[in-house]
C-alpha cells in the first residue's frame, strides 16, 4: 500500500459562495489531505447537497495544496465520456488536485424522483464496469473504441484537452466481493467497509501484483478525551453495542479515540495490520481533526 497516512474530509451541508470558499481554505490550513463530496441531489440521502463539480471547482480555486474529490459520483448519473471531460478538466484546473471517486448508485428513491431506471445491483455493476473502461482509457489520452452492452464509443478521445498533471486516482468504494474485484482490477484508491480482514483477503486475491499499488481508505471517526475508557463506554452505550468491550472497540480500524498521542498510535498500528492510509471523516469534526493533525 502506498503512502503515509493522510486525511481527508466529506461535506455534510451546503453553504454560500464565502462560507465554502472559507471552509476549504479551513480544511488547508488545519492540514487536512482532502476536501470531498457526495453525489446526491436528493436530500434525502444525506441532507442538501452542493453539486460536486462546480463546488470542488469553487474549492480548488481557493486552495493550492488541498485535494478535491468525490466519495462518490453514481454512474448513472453521467455518460463517461462526458464524465472523463469534467474529471480531466477539474484534474487540470486544480493542478493534479482531483481524485475521482466513483460507485454504482445505491439510492432508489433518488433514481424513481428523477425518472431514471433503477437497475438491479448486477446492471449497475456491469454498467460501472464498463464506464471505467472507457474513462480509465480517456483519462490516459488514448483513443477509445468500445462496444459493450451498456455503451458504445468509436474513436472517442479527450483531443480538446490541454497538457495536464496525468491521470486523476479512482477511488472505488467496495463491500461485496465483485465491487472488491471491480476496484482491484481499476481502482488506484479502495474504500473499504467492515469487516476489513475479510474484504482485504478477496482484494489481495484479486489485485495480485496490483496489490502493493493500492491506498486503502475507510470513513473513520475521531474522538480526543482524557478519559478514554469512560468516554469508550459511552460511545458503546450511544450506538447500542451489545457484547462489545472497550478493548474491542480500541481495536476497530475505524474508531479512534483518546489523546493525540494515542490515537496516532492506534493509527500506526491500524496502518501495519491492515494497510490503512487514508482516513475520511464527517467535516463536521474539522476541528477534532485538525487537533489529531498538529500534534503529529
Amino acid at each position: 500500500m502506498t503512502g503515509a497516512i493522510r486525511f481527508g474530509i466529506v461535506a455534510e451541508s451546503a453553504r454560500d459562495g464565502p462560507a465554502w470558499a472559507d471552509h476549504a481554505r479551513a480544511a488547508e490550513d488545519a492540514g487536512v489531505g482532502s476536501l470531498l463530496l457526495r453525489d446526491h441531489f436528493s436530500a434525502g440521502a444525506f441532507g442538501q447537497q452542493l453539486a460536486p463539480f462546480s463546488a470542488l471547482a469553487t474549492a480548488a480555486a481557493v486552495t493550492t495544496r488541498l485535494r478535491v474529490g468525490t466519495l462518490v459520483l453514481s454512474n448513472d448519473f453521467r455518460h463517461p465520456a462526458i464524465l472523463a471531460h469534467e474529471a480531466a478538466s477539474l484534474h487540470h484546473l486544480s493542478g493534479g488536485r482531483f481524485e475521482l471517486g466513483l460507485g454504482a448508485g445505491w439510492y432508489q428513491p433518488e433514481y424513481d424522483a428523477a425518472g431514471i431506471s433503477f437497475d438491479r445491483a448486477g446492471q449497475r455493476i456491469d454498467r460501472l464496469e464498463e464506464s471505467l473502461i472507457i474513462l480509465r482509457g480517456l483519462l490516459d489520452g488514448k483513443r477509445v473504441q468500445h462496444h459493450g452492452e451498456w455503451y458504445h464509443i468509436d474513436g472517442l478521445e479527450l483531443d480538446v484537452m490541454p497538457e495536464h498533471h496525468g491521470r486523476p486516482p479512482v477511488l472505488i468504494g467496495a463491500g461485496g466481493p465483485r465491487m472488491l474485484r471491480l476496484a482491484a482490477a481499476h481502482a488506484d484508491i479502495v474504500g473499504l467497509l467492515p469487516a476489513f480482514d475479510d474484504k482485504i483477503a478477496v482484494l489481495r486475491s484479486a489485485a495480485g501484483d496490483r496489490f502493493s499499488q493500492l491506498e486503502l481508505s475507510a470513513l473513520a471517526t475521531f474522538t480526543l478525551t482524557t478519559r478514554r475508557r469512560p468516554s469508550t463506554e459511552g460511545l458503546i452505550a450511544q450506538r447500542g453495542w451489545e457484547g462489545i468491550g472497550v478493548e474491542a472497540v480500541w481495536q476497530m480500524p475505524t474508531i479512534y479515540i483518546g489523546s493525540p498521542a494515542q490515537i496516532h498510535e492506534d493509527l500506526q498500528a491500524r496502518r501495519e495490520r491492515f494497510g490503512l492510509s487514508y482516513l475520511i471523516t464527517s467535516d463536521r469534526d474539522l476541528p477534532t481533526l485538525g487537533a489529531v493533525i498538529a500534534a503529529r
